[in-house]
């Protein structure tokens, strides 16, 4: 059996606006994959998968999808019982999508009616996004929809608000000094736990204000600039984006990061966001001059993803 690959994503911008009608762009990163496989079992990765998706499995039993959405879970059962197992690289906890790839996976094989990501309007993507957020609720308790957007999808998808999304062209990759990189921290995180401290802040009438007024004006202008390829104001309004959260997303931001986010800062020889919800796993990185801002951030597991 040859199924698709499903690329892990990376929200570039967004992350936590989205929940609040901020704008996000997220992209594809295919240096992660998963993809549906049958073996005999035998090693206990492949066992461990195999038990996963049985659990995964009766939770679909029990979903409520919309007619044209509809995924053959019999089918599904039928194979798993006969050895299906994900084959994934994508690391769990690091913000890059391990639950969206598998869910987009799974709906590319056992979705009734089918779907061609190339062909899907405007309309579709809105109602994609909707059952794919049903599919994902499953690992995260309440989840957007997007990340498996993006892996079924893989193209850059821009989140226009909370209603809507697109596909959209980002400009293409180019040698130069410049830099979009990830950092590893050195741990894992746990979206759930994450999101609760969100909400928390959430409650209170000042965050919420900071949000609005500073957050997602900055987070929405730094989209903007990078798809029109300004770098100017992309890097005024980073460099916003980047001391609002380091004031405001503290708990988010892992504690081997935190010392070298505001040297960043100080220095503006790079500046740090999160990728995804933070708490551990991948911090991302921007700079004007890749070459320094590695040397400053020696001793730390760096991936390149987009040059300019």
């Amino acid at each position: 059996m040859t199924n698709p690959l499903f690329y892990a994503k990376i929200l570039l911008f967004g992350e936590y606006g989205i929940i609040e009608d901020s704008q996000g762009l997220t992209l594809p990163y295919s240096f992660y994959k998963g993809t549906l496989k049958f073996s005999s079992l035998d090693s206990e990765f492949e066992r461990k998968s195999n038990e996963h998706l049985k659990k995964y499995a009766d939770y679909l039993e029990n979903l409520s999808l919309p007619d044209t959405f509809e995924i053959n879970v019999s089918k599904f059962k039928e194979e798993i019982s006969s050895g299906l197992f994900f084959d994934s690289n994508i690391p769990q906890g690091y913000g890059v999508g391990s639950s969206g790839a598998l869910v987009a996976a799974i709906f590319e094989r056992y979705s009734i009616s089918k779907h061609e990501p190339e062909n899907i309007s405007k309309d579709e993507l809105k109602n994609l996004r909707y059952v794919f957020g049903l599919m994902e609720s499953y690992f995260h308790g309440k989840s957007s929809g997007i990340d498996p957007l993006i892996c079924y999808m893989n193209l850059p998808i821009l989140i226009e608000s909370r209603e809507s999304v697109d596909k959209v062209a980002i400009p293409a990759s180019e040698a130069g000094k410049g830099a979009i990189f990830l950092i590893d921290s050195g741990m894992t995180g746990e979206t759930g736990p994450m999101v609760q401290i969100f909400f928390e802040k959430m409650k209170t009438e000042g965050f919420r204000k900071t949000l609005k007024e500073e957050f997602i004006r900055y987070n929405n202008a730094c989209i903007d600039s990078f798809l029109k390829k300004d770098m100017n104001p992309f890097f005024r309004n980073l460099k916003k984006l980047s001391h609002w959260a380091y004031e405001h997303f503290r708990p988010m931001i892992p504690e081997s990061i935190f010392k070298v986010w505001k040297t960043g800062l100080d220095s503006n020889a790079y500046y740090l966001k999160l990728c995804g919800s933070g708490g551990g796993g991948y911090i991302l990185g921007f700079t004007k001059d890749y070459e320094k801002a590695e040397k400053m951030l020696d001793g730390f597991n760096k991936e390149v993803i987009y040059r300019f």
